[in-house]
């Protein structure tokens, strides 16, 4: 049995006075000559690190005991009893010093001498890491150790060797150490300057000095220790930027704690009445931090999860001053939104279309952040109609979208500068300009919008929107950018399916009509589709059909319901309806086959669109009004018709598709609202006015 005066220190047992009196005989002569010389710890010893007294063994010899009384009151009881709980706390603390200087001695002592030695870096390296796993074992790590002062100044001095791989591991122990103040700036500094070079990362990845960056901005005082925050994110940003990083930041929790650090700066801000000295420059690396991480769909759902979204927004609220922070953000918040989760949360968010609008016109010059902006507002406004509404609302939101395109517009006219000297001018082919890039997202911005039926009609009125949609047509080919031209012809479409009262687009359809042509003779599928669908809305006019026939448009028509293409048969189709609405223009079916290609796409696209279904069968209907023998009518292609008209009519054969149970729903109800009613009366007819010289065999799809 081992003697009570023995304690136990890594499995090894001494005697207390030899754990003790160990350190005594073997004195560290450390010594600080200013090789880190911006740190002065308040705690680190001048001279040399002998023992301090407050560190040796030993009671409070001193302490008078009060005399017990023959028969003691309550009250004297309780101080008894504190007075015997305070003794056995001494004792319990004068043993656990005691076994700290037995493992003080056995385990870092050692180590210590093996530092001051300097013989080589990585034997030093080596006995970094050794310190570091001891001080772990010993519990020695943070404040409360007494020797930590004597531990930083031995580290301190090794920081001037100059090596990047010690310094990460010394770094590494100090921050462990919990150091503070200047001592904590420093040693951000350090790591900041050895992460600046990429070559570094290994290093930085297998010391695993993020978790120790991370643990700084978890734990210390943001106010306190502004500066070193500084200098610590810049260190974990230059870390995201490496892909290599990700899934260990991630799973260390660096989003949360980042967002965390977000909320405190807003609450401070919002608590003083304004921002924190250098909280904005903290700012920037933050947001620079996240906006490398929103890559991965992990990082997306903790956004979510955290509601992350705000927070950013109310940092855009309160330092839109700050451009590259609104930059940052901007860059986070177009990245998130062409995902439909954060897209979704982001538009709910109804204080981010007035700040977007505040964003636009402060910055409307300037293009890295205005493109942002105006990208994000077109995924929030593509497909929900809540947030086209509640962008519309916005005080000033249609004029802000205007002064943008005015702007870029001046911008874009001045960039169009022949090249060359001399001789015929030409362009040069070329990626969209910075200019024109913010006009193709503007433009489907004002697309988006303009399917609300509460702001079509007053975008088609509005001259200034309605003149520069039809400028960039007139001054831009599909060439010179396509995605602008393709973007400004779909606004158009939108806004020209509203028959407003002073609608520019209805007074000027003429004149669109003549500028859709150049689309339809080209060779790009997705203009010729815009063109044709802006057809669709305006044949509704009878002078645009007269100008499409005059212009042999409906022979182009009839030609691309051969093209194979759902879209293309399904707006094509539209505006031969439109045609045949007038008695005079319905002989033109008969030009060109056009019957014959009308049957075609209702047997190609018809089990799988019933719309594009139904627009044939109106077609037909109209082009049959007067029709007195179903052969003469629809010549050749009479049977084949009947053949369809009866099959798409079986409800069990028409929708006997291999779609999902949604999907399905979908199909069955435009089937029994829109195709069945037209094909039944169309199915009438034919069969009224059709002599059946032979059973009708039964087709196979």
């Amino acid at each position: 049995m081992i003697a009570d005066s023995m304690v136990k220190t890594n499995g090894i047992y001494l005697t207390k006075s030899n754990a003790i009196c160990h350190l005594k005989s073997h004195p560290l002569q450390l010594t600080y000559d200013g090789g880190f010389k911006e740190i002065k710890e308040q705690e680190m010893f001048k001279g040399t690190t002998s023992l301090p007294s407050h560190l040796k063994s030993g009671g409070d010899q001193g302490e008078r005991h009060a005399r017990a009384s023959s028969c003691p009151s309550s009250s004297e009881l309780s101080r008894l009893q504190t007075k015997a709980v305070s003794k056995a706390d001494r004792q319990e603390k004068d043993a656990k010093i005691e076994v700290d200087e037995a493992f003080w001695n056995m385990r870092i002592v050692p180590i210590l001498h093996e530092l001051e030695k300097e013989e080589n870096i990585e034997t030093v390296c080596a006995a970094c890491t050794q310190l570091h796993h001891a001080l772990e074992e010993g519990n020695m790590l943070g404040t409360k150790f007494k020797k930590r002062s004597i531990l930083l100044k031995t580290l301190y001095k090794l920081v001037d060797v100059g090596s990047d791989l010690l310094s990460l591991k010394l770094a590494k122990i100090i921050l462990a150490l919990k150091v503070s103040r200047n001592n904590l700036l420093n040693v951000c500094k350090l790591i900041f300057k050895i992460s600046r070079n990429e070559k570094n990362d290994s290093l930085i990845q297998n010391d695993s000095i993020l978790e120790s960056l991370l643990e700084v901005l978890r734990s210390e005082d943001l106010q306190m220790n502004m500066e070193a925050f500084l200098y610590c994110m810049g260190s974990i940003k230059f870390i995201s930027g490496n892909p290599g990083f990700l899934n260990e930041m991630i799973s260390k929790g660096a989003v949360e704690i980042l967002i965390n650090l977000v909320k405190q700066i807003n609450e401070s801000t919002k608590k003083c009445g304004t921002c924190l000295p250098n909280s904005g420059h903290l700012l920037v690396q933050v947001t620079a931090t996240l906006r490398n991480l929103v890559d991965s769909p992990l990082v997306r759902s903790k956004f979510l999860s955290i509601s992350a979204l705000p927070q950013l927004c109310t940092v855009m609220e309160q330092y839109m001053g700050d451009k590259d922070v609104c930059t940052n953000i901007a860059r986070i918040f177009s990245k998130l939104t062409s995902y439909r989760d954060c897209c979704g949360a982001l538009a709910s968010y109804s204080r981010c279309y007035a700040l977007f609008l505040n964003l636009i016109n402060k910055y409307q010059k300037e293009q890295d952040i205005v493109v942002r902006v105006v990208f994000t507002l077109g995924n929030l406004t593509a497909k929900n109609n809540q947030a086209r509404e509640q962008f519309s609302k916005e005080k000033g939101s249609i004029q802000t979208l205007l002064s943008l395109f005015q702007t870029f517009h001046q911008l874009d006219l001045h960039s169009q500068k022949p090249v060359g000297q001399g001789g015929e001018a030409y362009r040069v082919q070329r990626l969209p300009s910075e200019a024109e890039d913010v006009l193709i997202k503007l433009t489907r911005v004002l697309a988006n919008i303009a399917i609300h039926p509460g702001m079509g009609p007053v975008l088609a009125t509005n001259p200034g929107i309605v003149g520069l949609l039809l400028t960039t047509l007139e001054y831009k080919s599909l060439d010179d950018c396509e995605e602008l031209v393709i973007n400004a012809t779909a606004t158009i479409n939108n806004l020209s399916y509203y028959q407003a009262k002073n609608s520019i687009i209805q007074d000027k359809k003429l004149y669109i009509a003549e500028l859709l042509l150049k689309l339809l003779v080209s060779n790009n599928m997705d203009g010729i589709l815009e063109a044709v669908r802006v057809f669709g809305n305006l044949s509704k006019d009878r002078d645009v059909c007269d100008f499409i026939v005059q212009n042999n448009v409906h022979k182009f028509m009839m030609a691309l319901l051969d093209a194979q293409h759902q879209d293309i048969c399904f707006s094509a189709c539209g505006v031969l309806l439109n045609l045949t609405v007038d008695k005079d223009k319905r002989v033109i079916l008969k030009e060109g086959g056009g019957i014959k290609k009308l049957v075609d796409c209702l047997r190609d696209f018809g089990p799988t669109d019933w719309q594009l279904a139904c627009l044939v069968c109106k077609t037909l209907w109209n082009f049959s009004e007067n029709i007195t023998n179903a052969s003469s009518c629809f010549g050749n292609d009479t049977n084949t018709l009947l053949f369809l008209l009866s099959s798409f009519l079986d409800e069990e054969l028409a929708l006997d598709g291999s779609f999902d149970p949604d999907l399905k729903n979908y199909h069955k109800l435009h089937w029994e609202t829109e195709f069945k009613p037209v094909a039944q009366q169309l199915l009438n007819r034919i069969q009224r006015h059709h002599t059946f010289l032979e059973p009708l065999p039964v087709p196979s799809f």
